[in-house]
């Protein structure tokens, strides 16, 4: 019998550096910080936190994404582990009002793109790891 399950409960990226990563994150989607290990944590909750390695879990919607930092390795989605991470949105109208917030940003994207059973803008964090949106059709 197959492992059943009920979606994603986290996925985490590894970045080059925490802050640059955190601030576009932050400014891009707003996300809640769900677990960050505190400035003044003491050794106890140091330990506990250690899962972390410095880095953070945000909430997004009943799932959790996180950033954890690991050197000055590039991402290239043609190597064995990740091609891209998608978010969804409820609208085509939402993508749109995500290219101007690119636009503002001063962050390069795709344009929305009509893929059939949905649309999708296309664009690419700090370590130019691709990231998408993705609104299903209705």
């Amino acid at each position: 019998m197959p492992i059943a399950t009920s979606g994603f409960a986290h996925v985490r990226l590894t970045v080059t550096d925490i802050e640059r990563s955190r601030a576009f994150y932050e400014d891009v989607f707003g996300w809640p910080v769900a677990i960050e290990l505190p400035a003044d944590a003491d050794e106890a909750t140091r330990e506990q936190l250690a899962f972390l390695f410095g880095g953070v879990l945000y909430q997004v919607g009943d799932s959790l994404f996180g950033l954890r930092p690991v050197g000055d390795d590039a991402f290239n989605e043609d190597r064995v582990g990740l091609d891209h991470v998608s978010f969804a949105v409820d609208s085509k109208e939402e993508l749109d009002s995500a290219a101007k917030l690119l636009d503002e940003r001063g962050i390069g994207h795709e344009d929305v793109k009509d893929i059939g059973a949905a649309y999708i803008l296309e664009f690419r964090d700090p370590d130019n790891i691709a990231l998408e949106l993705f609104a299903a059709k209705r």
